[in-house]
């Protein structure tokens, strides 16, 4: 058995049919349960139906070992919300299997709802003053938790699962998937995509987006090292090592051919070509592209990358 197991009480909310859609735990904590655990007074205060919704909130303790596969939609929270207390990093624990045990849920301003409920709940709904957001299997951070010295400028962007180091800023554009997210102060303007991570010190420019492994491809887990810049609407599909920089608008990815800009060239004239795949996770490059020849090349760099604004990051 392993000794990696977190636990956590919260309230858990449920359809007429039993169908569990969501769990909110205030807080998650490390290790195994004390036998004597009762849900505080809060969560009791808050149980019970919610007749606008057609749901009912349960209180509910989970502990779950972090190296099993998930077994319940409450499982799944309690590890999402893990993520996000930082409790545990992108990749450290097991997410096999997740979908399974989470139903699209249409989430309003007041909480989760069954999509199917939606036609008879209308009315109900906005006399109440209730939206329906989204209709996703995710919902937003920020309506489960608040990270500490983190600043979200668009909530919506930003999924439950989503790890969030204190100095991170999130930008308008800006999206941080689940089981994803930063190590350290960031400026956050691009993509994480799921089972990313960024350094400390890194900026992810405006439009650029970070390659994950969710929708297919291949299996490398994209990372990010310290003090690195990826340009605006530039993407990589390759890791970068720390004081790295992506020239603005280019992508690169583990097939791109590199010229190595700084080695000698050969007998023909040419200098050497590489794959970015051999290339992923060195620190000290800049990436360009020549705007003569259109070439990608590889430069190597001295001292550190770029400089975040402490003030802004404070």
């Amino acid at each position: 058995m392993s000794e990696r197991w977190i636990w956590g009480t919260g309230l858990a909310t449920s359809t007429t049919d039993g169908t569990v859609l969501d769990a909110w735990f205030p807080a998650v904590t490390e290790g195994l349960p004390p036998e004597d655990v009762t849900p505080d007074a809060a969560l009791r205060a808050a149980a019970g139906p919610d007749e606008r919704r057609a749901v009912t909130l349960t209180p509910v303790t989970v502990s779950i070992d972090l190296d099993a596969a998930p077994a319940s939609t409450a499982d799944v929270y309690l590890r999402l919300h893990a993520l996000s207390h930082l409790v545990v990093r992108p990749n450290e624990l097991n997410l096999d299997g997740i979908f399974a045990y989470l139903p699209t849920v249409a989430w309003t301003t007041a909480g989760p709802v069954h999509p199917g409920d939606l036609p008879r709940l209308r009315t109900g709904l906005q006399r109440a003053g209730l939206q329906v957001q989204s209709l996703d299997k995710f919902p937003r951070l920020t309506d489960y938790l608040a990270p500490a010295g983190v600043r979200i400028a668009d909530a919506s962007r930003v999924r439950l699962g989503a790890h969030l180091a204190p100095g991170t800023t999130v930008m308008h554009e800006g999206f941080v998937n689940y089981n994803a997210g930063t190590l350290g102060t960031s400026m956050v303007e691009g993509r994480i995509s799921q089972g990313v991570v960024v350094g400390d010190g890194s900026d992810i420019g405006g439009g650029a987006s970070i390659m994950g492994t969710l929708s297919g491809g291949g299996t490398h887990r994209v990372s990010v090292g310290r003090r690195s810049l990826l340009g605006a609407n530039a993407g990589i599909g390759i890791s970068l090592g720390d004081d790295c920089v992506v020239e603005a608008g280019l992508y690169l990815t583990a097939g791109s051919k590199i010229v190595l800009a700084d080695e000698p060239a050969g007998a023909d004239g040419a200098r050497p070509i590489v794959k970015g795949a051999e290339l992923s996770g060195r620190d000290g490059i800049l990436f360009r592209r020549n705007s003569l020849t259109g070439a990608i090349e590889a430069v190597r760099r001295a001292g550190v990358g770029v400089t975040l604004n402490e003030t802004l990051h404070a």
